[in-house]
C-alpha cells in the first residue's frame, strides 16, 4: 500500500469514508438531520483533508459551528464520534499506508476530542 501524497488520495480516502459513514449507524446524522449537500461537502473535506495533510488547498468554512447546529438538531453523542473514529481510522489503514496515512489517524483523533468536548462537554 502507498502512503497519501496526492489530491486524488485524498478524494479516495474522502470518498470510501463518507459512504461507509452513509450506511452506518450515524450515516442519519447527515442524511436525515443535516441534509448533507454532497456535491458541496465533498469537495470542501478534500480541501480539508489536503490542507491538513498535504499543506495544500484552500478549507474555508466553520466547521465548529456546522456540529453545534447539529447537535441542537440531534443530540450528538460519545458514540457517535467513537463511530465516526472507526469508520475513519478503517478506511485510512484499508487505503494508505505510511507517515502520512498515520498522521490523518492522529488528525482525525485531534478532531474528535476537539469536536466531543466543544459540542457535547465530555
Amino acid at each position: 500500500m502507498q502512503d497519501i501524497t496526492t489530491r486524488a488520495d485524498i478524494e479516495l480516502l474522502v470518498n470510501t469514508f463518507y459512504e461507509r459513514v452513509r450506511k452506518s449507524s450515524i450515516g442519519f446524522l447527515f442524511d436525515d438531520v443535516a441534509h448533507t449537500d454532497w456535491s458541496h461537502h465533498l469537495p470542501n473535506m478534500y480541501n480539508f483533508w489536503e490542507m491538513t495533510l498535504l499543506g495544500t488547498a484552500t478549507f474555508s468554512g466553520n466547521v465548529m459551528q456546522k456540529h453545534f447546529v447539529l447537535h441542537h438538531q440531534h443530540p450528538l453523542t460519545t458514540a457517535h464520534f467513537d463511530t465516526w473514529m472507526q469508520l475513519f481510522e478503517q478506511t485510512v489503514r484499508e487505503l494508505f499506508a505510511g507517515d502520512k496515512a498515520e498522521e490523518a489517524i492522529r488528525r482525525a483523533l485531534d478532531i474528535r476530542r476537539l469536536m466531543e468536548y466543544r459540542v457535547i462537554g465530555s
